[in-house]
């Protein structure tokens, strides 16, 4: 069975003798959410405004009905949240999150497991969907629509079809790369959205919730603003961020976090005023340095760093491509002026479309 995680509110006695099984694991929430930054309800929630509201009136809805709320898809870059709304969503619906991924579910015995012990309107929530087998999502259609999986017993001659009906659902599926879904399962899903990078003041007002937490006091505005524009527009590395400011302040501080330790915190990781890190910086360096400005392929840029394509597409090319130094055109990767500018070099003019 897929190695998953559930969290619940509370544990009755059933599920407290899975706890220590290898293929699951029941916690109390309030255990895992000790000391957690994680918000747990809609209203702790902050940024995603659209979002928010959608989930607000589709779970107040589905409450009125005493159903399961409508099944969700999460696409956008990962840290902004994808996760995070799962666990509220159950927790708003008083039931619990089963946590697992689509790399984790190889065969249909792991979904089927799964789905079978779930109980009404509790959430199913699959990370990387895009990356579900193919013989696994063909289970997935029946369960999402009908509530019910065909599950075939033997081969040939003596093949058994045994229906298993399953109790109201909620499925959220996760992913960074929307486009490698198929249609079938795009289209089942009731609510979908992009998660969109924060802004400044979303991230401030999200690491000012945090300090509270770490219980890291006197925190001025300007050095949560300072972690905030490094954080390109993501809250898990704000909150990354912060944790390093933290443990720089205490050993080589006086233990307060001012506007100079953050900035020294932050050097010392090698991010600087824009967010860019040195893998960062890498990238920039070879397409200007390499390869002219591009055009340029991501595979040959991949090549170069001896990293892996898909990385450099989901988790660097996103933000570049948010604060203009990086444009893609049909021929390639190219370095935007801003780039250039940056990274002191000349810019070539035609290099965009030639």
């Amino acid at each position: 069975m897929a190695k998953e995680r559930v969290v619940t509110r509370t544990a009755t006695a059933s599920e407290s003798a899975l706890e220590g099984s290898t293929s699951t694991r029941v916690t109390r929430a309030s255990d895992v959410y000790v000391a957690e930054i994680r918000p747990k309800r809609l209203q702790e929630y902050v940024g995603q405004k659209e979002l928010v509201e959608r989930l607000r009136i589709a779970i107040a809805a589905a409450r009125k009905r005493s159903d399961a709320m409508e099944h969700v898809l999460l696409h956008g870059p990962p840290g902004l949240g994808k996760t995070t709304v799962a666990h509220v969503i159950a927790e708003e619906m008083g039931s619990r999150a089963f946590v697992t991924s689509g790399p984790a579910l190889t065969k249909a015995g792991d979904l089927v497991g799964t789905l079978t012990k779930m109980q009404a309107n509790d959430v199913l929530f699959i990370d990387e969907i895009h990356r579900l087998p193919a013989a696994v999502e063909e289970y997935i259609y029946p369960a999402m629509e009908d509530r019910r999986i065909d599950f075939t017993l033997d081969s040939g001659m003596h093949a058994k079809v045994v229906t298993l009906n399953l109790e109201p659902f909620t499925m959220i599926g996760a992913t960074t790369r929307a486009g490698l879904l198929t249609n079938a399962l795009r289209s089942r899903f009731g609510i979908a959205h992009h998660l969109e990078f924060y802004d400044e003041i979303d991230l401030q007002r999200i690491l000012r919730r945090a300090t509270g937490i770490l219980s890291m006091e006197g925190v001025g505005d300007e050095a949560l603003a300072a972690i905030a524009r490094r954080s390109r527009g993501t809250p898990r590395i704000a909150i990354r961020l912060l944790r390093r400011a933290r443990d720089y302040a205490q050993v080589m501080g006086s233990g307060h976090c001012s506007t100079e330790s953050v900035a020294k915190a932050l050097a010392l990781e090698g991010v600087d005023a824009l967010g860019l890190d040195e893998l960062d910086r890498k990238y920039l360096r070879v397409i200007a340095q390499t390869y002219g400005g591009g055009p340029v392929g991501l595979e040959a840029i991949a090549a170069t760093l001896a990293d892996d394509a898909a990385t450099l597409e989901d988790a660097i090319e996103p933000y570049l491509l948010q604060i203009g130094f990086l444009a893609r055109t049909r021929q390639g990767r190219c370095l935007t002026k801003a780039a250039c500018e940056y990274l002191g070099v000349e810019w070539k003019s035609d290099s965009l479309f030639s």
